[in-house]
């Protein structure tokens, strides 16, 4: 079997399973998109989804953000992983945003990675569910699932992203890279024994 033929048959499958796919970070703007997924990093959506409600109340806005000291930032956001260094970034990014593109999140993948701590995934994510241009953010579970399925080398995250625009229609690529990360929660989580993951037994 292709890898063609085998990016054909994950399609299909994954298609059925996952016919609608909603965004797992909560979030109502571009720009509470954005600081959702830059504080997804290390942490799991569902811890994200409990802190930021409260954050979100008092800054939904870069200027709002901007305005509060990093201590406070920190306090809404001390229960995930590396807060110190996430609060000091959205400060930061808030008031580049302010600065740079009038309170705007950017719509390009070059200004959007110039944002402290918005690396190429985050920008990746804002890109394809913000903005809807063709991206395919690459996670733990698309990179190790890719591997898994002999798509990809596993070398790198970057190699990773480069083989599946390569395999898959940019038209899929918004939603398909969404599909992978749920069936991997769901079928193939990395601690499982993957008695559950029938697409490797049907491509592998």
């Amino acid at each position: 079997m292709t890898k063609k033929q085998r990016a054909k048959i994950i399609i299909e499958e994954l298609e059925k399973l996952y016919p609608q796919t909603p965004i797992p970070l909560d979030h109502y703007s571009p720009f509470t998109l954005l600081v959702a997924v830059a504080l997804s990093a290390q942490t799991t959506d569902k811890k994200v989804n409990e802190v930021t409600p409260a954050l979100f109340k008092v800054a939904d806005t870069p200027k709002a953000m901007a305005s509060m000291e990093v201590e406070e930032i920190k306090e809404y956001i001390k229960e995930i992983g590396l807060s110190n260094t996430k609060a000091k970034n959205l400060k930061k990014m808030s008031e580049l945003l302010l600065e740079r593109h009038n309170g705007e999140v950017p719509e390009s993948f070059e200004e959007l990675e110039a944002l402290p701590g918005v690396g190429h995934k985050t920008a990746s994510v804002v890109m394809s569910q913000a903005f809807g241009h063709p991206a395919f953010p690459v996670d733990t579970h698309i990179h190790r699932l890719m591997t898994k399925w002999k798509l990809t080398s596993g070398k790198s995250v970057v190699e990773t992203e480069n083989d599946a625009k390569k395999l898959f229609p940019k038209s899929k690529w918004n939603s398909l890279h969404l599909q992978i990360i749920f069936y991997g929660r769901e079928y193939s989580p990395a601690r499982g024994k993957g008695d559950k993951d029938f697409i490797t037994k049907m491509v592998i």
